[in-house]
């Protein structure tokens, strides 16, 4: 008998493979920080032997590595292969990565796609400014909704009732750390067409957000990042008028849902 825990959606949760999930995101959202085996047992709630045999198979599968000690935990190679596997496979990916060379090109600026993710988004392709180079990759890392202006873009294309509950995670002290004054700059977005960040998720970087409507409600968007010592009135009208080109022609021409796998 397959090992198993609570239903979800008339479905009983398989309890093993539920733990082997949450180990794994719990070791990628730690990044470059590695874990012991008490703190990973500790933080899931299972037994240090329990933990000890799940992490061994995982390390024997690559999808953990371990220092030469033994002693510490990080994720393993074989997670970059299948996330990189999700990019590839993506149709939309492939259909905006073009676009944002060329809004990248026109503006000299930092150009994502993100997709939003529960209360975060998830970053799916960046093009690097030449001017402003960025020491971590932004691919396949998360930022909270609320704070960026990839996430503020997505979550202006939804009723506030589907805000996240607080509390809201300040990233610096111009986030919006409150549902009022969130809702507040959302009913801007959809006024104005797009969203913008004033350092609210990284200091000195403003953003501009695009929500991208070939889904409705919008499930990815793409932005611009500028540093704010480099950002004039001028620049700004250039980056939306780009930009607002850009969102038009990659709506223009994403992959139609008829005769391609709708995922969830």
């Amino acid at each position: 008998m397959p090992e198993t825990g609570s239903e979800a959606g008339g479905v009983r949760e398989v309890k093993s493979a539920a733990r082997t999930v949450e180990l794994l995101e719990l070791l990628a959202a730690r990044g470059d920080r590695p874990a012991r085996l008490q703190e990973l047992a500790d933080e899931l709630g299972v037994p240090r032997s329990s933990m000890y045999a799940l992490l061994q198979t995982l390390i024997s599968r690559g999808w953990v590595r371990t220092d030469v000690t033994g002693s510490l935990y990080g994720i393993g190679i074989h997670a970059l292969l299948t996330g990189t596997s999700y990019l590839d496979s993506d149709p939309r990916v492939r259909a905006v990565r073009p676009y944002l060379d060329e809004a990248s090109v026109a503006l000299g600026e930092t150009i994502h796609m993100g997709r939003l993710d529960g209360r975060d988004v998830a970053y799916l392709a960046t093009r690097e400014s030449h001017e402003y180079l960025r020491t971590i990759l932004r691919v396949g890392r998360r930022l909270p909704a609320h704070v960026g202006a990839l996430g503020k873009a997505l979550l202006a294309q939804r009723p506030d009732e589907e805000l996240p509950e607080e509390p809201y995670e300040a990233l610096t002290p111009n986030t919006r750390t409150t549902r009022e004054s969130l809702a507040s700059d959302l009913a801007l977005i959809r006024a104005r067409g797009y969203s913008i960040d004033r350092e609210e998720g990284v200091l000195g970087i403003v953003g501009f957000g695009f929500a991208l409507r070939y889904d409705v409600p919008a499930q990815d968007a793409i932005s611009c990042s500028v540093p704010v010592a480099r950002l004039t009135a001028e620049h700004e009208e250039r980056i939306v008028a780009v930009m607002r080109e850009i969102r038009a022609k990659i709506e223009a021409g994403a992959p139609a849902a008829g005769g391609a796998v709708d995922w969830r």
